[in-house]
């Protein structure tokens, strides 16, 4: 018997939002980020509940382009950023590319966010100017407690929220949480636009460097009140205006074909994350003998269904010849992950070592019926091994 295939992520965008591309490129619009672009940005901050909102090419480009914003518009009175362990490449690399010092936080043994105590400890410490923060697979940090910590120290906050797109925390959507905040628009993402990604924020002065800085460092795009003050602080006649450039800025520009398949899909994004926290539920009913994440005061949209095993390889092999993909929990630790050792050594934390080590996670996306998550926790259930994570 051929096994049931079920995969870790699959595409959000349907045939008739293909067709209905198709159909628009046909018709001579601009292509390149115009007047879609700025469209599917001004729905996007409306629907996480900011002012603002920018988009770039990629979720990885949304966190280059934050760092680098807060750097130019002298938001950091040093450069050094405290980054959780457990957290993605790109949500730690624009840091170490632009020569900050940085910090790797534990994890919490509950959501697998910031770990508080240690949280704590590096601020006393390092004094450091900046937190980025991950929303694991969805599930919000501890937000009032990590909120009053970087408060007494001074201490800006940040958000990479590219796993939890419609997660909230009290009320507030993820990515509004704090001064910043990114997603990504990745084939598997709550929602695609092939590739794409977006900041959201509330502080004026910073959007528009961040408009800036995303187009070669140019004024072309920012609101007049700052052109017209950059103009006049550089003396930049007319002529010269388009060509000058007041930051050593980026392309990270996406297109607006691009955003004609973010406005598309957004109008679809609360069926989406109804089916995801669904299918999350059913996991933890099928499985409840293993390790699941738990969020305080939060809704979660979730990205995938992580957990822990004793026998790992085992598991992941008795998946792969069930038609079942799985995978790392994320990646596991920065502290052990090549790039960082070569620069810095290994570095061992007790949770993020946990899941380095043991993590996995299963299959979550908008196309995966309650059949499929029986399939997948019944072959899970058959070789997995529990394992007790101390809280």
């Amino acid at each position: 018997m051929v096994p049931r295939k079920v995969k870790l992520a699959d595409n959000t965008i349907t045939k008739e939002e293909i067709s209905s591309l198709a159909t628009w490129l046909q018709e001579d619009h601009q292509l390149t980020k115009g007047p879609l672009t700025r469209a599917f940005e001004a729905q996007f901050a409306q629907y996480i509940g900011t002012k603002y909102a920018v988009m770039v090419n990629s979720g990885s480009s949304a966190n280059l382009l934050m760092a680098y914003s807060l750097v130019e518009g002298g938001y950091l009175p040093n450069k050094k950023v405290i980054v959780p362990a457990v957290s993605w490449v790109t949500t730690l690399s624009p840091f170490v590319q632009l020569g900050f010092e940085c910090y790797l936080c534990d994890s919490d043994p509950s959501d697998l966010g910031i770990d508080l105590e240690h949280l704590e400890q590096l601020l006393k410490l390092h004094r450091p100017a900046l937190l980025i923060l991950v929303h694991i697979l969805g599930h919000p940090n501890q937000m009032n407690e990590i909120k009053t910590l970087c408060s007494n120290y001074s201490c800006l906050i940040i958000e990479d929220a590219c796993e939890a797109l419609g997660s909230e925390y009290a009320g507030e959507k993820a990515g509004a949480l704090s001064l910043a905040g990114s997603f990504s628009f990745y084939y598997g993402h709550h929602i695609s636009t092939i590739e794409g990604g977006m900041i959201v924020l509330n502080d004026e002065r910073l959007y528009n460097i961040m408009l800036s800085i995303r187009s070669h460092g140019w004024s072309r795009d920012v609101m007049p009140e700052y052109q017209h003050a950059w103009q006049h602080e550089h003396a930049i006649d007319e002529f010269r205006e388009f060509y000058t450039f007041y930051y050593a800025g980026f392309n990270l520009r996406p297109t607006d074909l691009n955003a004609y398949l973010g406005i598309l899909q957004l109008q679809r994004l609360p069926e989406i994350i109804s089916i995801r926290k669904r299918n999350y539920e059913l996991y933890q009913k099928a499985l409840p003998e293993f390790w699941s994440q738990i969020s305080q005061k939060s809704l979660v949209s979730s990205f995938a269904y992580g957990t822990f095993v004793n026998n790992r390889l085992e598991v992941f092999s008795h998946l792969k010849a069930s038609g079942i993909e799985c995978r790392p929990l994320v990646c596991g630790s920065m502290g052990r992950q090549p790039f960082w050792i070569k620069r810095y050594g290994e570095e061992h934390l007790p949770v993020a070592d946990l899941v380095h080590d043991y993590g996995l996670y299963l299959p979550n996306h908008a196309r995966i019926t309650p059949e499929d998550i029986a399939y997948v926790a019944n072959c899970f259930h058959s070789v997995a091994k529990p394992i007790h994570i101390p809280t």
